[in-house]
């Protein structure tokens, strides 16, 4: 099983944003960080799973298991809902990728356990520059 640790950072909300994804499985590790120009820290968490998503269809991976430190980001995945309207969007275009895994499984994490996602995040927001 592949474990994908995400998160989303903003330089201000909103502000110059970054996505921070860590990669672990098969003996190996892969670190991703993606800027994503200006948008709140909650738009950012939603674009780091997107992004984290993609590239791990890309790699062919069948069988993930996320784990993110947004609450909000894990409750709307579980429950395939998400109450803000500005997230609905994102929050289908995750749905569409995730329901193409074999498996995929997500798990809300305290900010102390996802360290590598959180710094390669906030290398991302510099990136922008």
């Amino acid at each position: 099983m592949i474990e994908v640790y995400i998160d989303g950072a903003s330089a201000g909300d909103p502000g110059q944003s970054g996505a921070g994804i860590f990669i672990k499985g098969h003996g190996r590790a892969e670190e991703y960080s993606i800027p994503l120009g200006v948008m709140s820290n909650h738009l950012a968490e939603f674009h780091a799973l997107i992004e984290a998503l993609k590239i791990c269809k890309k790699q062919g991976y069948t069988v993930v298991s996320f784990r993110t430190d947004s609450q909000a980001v894990e409750a709307a995945m579980e429950k395939r809902f998400a109450k803000k309207l500005e997230y609905r969007h994102l929050l289908e275009e995750a749905l569409s990728i995730a329901d193409g895994f074999e498996l995929f499984f997500i798990k809300w994490i305290p900010s102390r356990q996802n360290k590598m996602a959180d710094t390669l995040s906030r290398k991302a927001i510099h990136l922008n520059e």
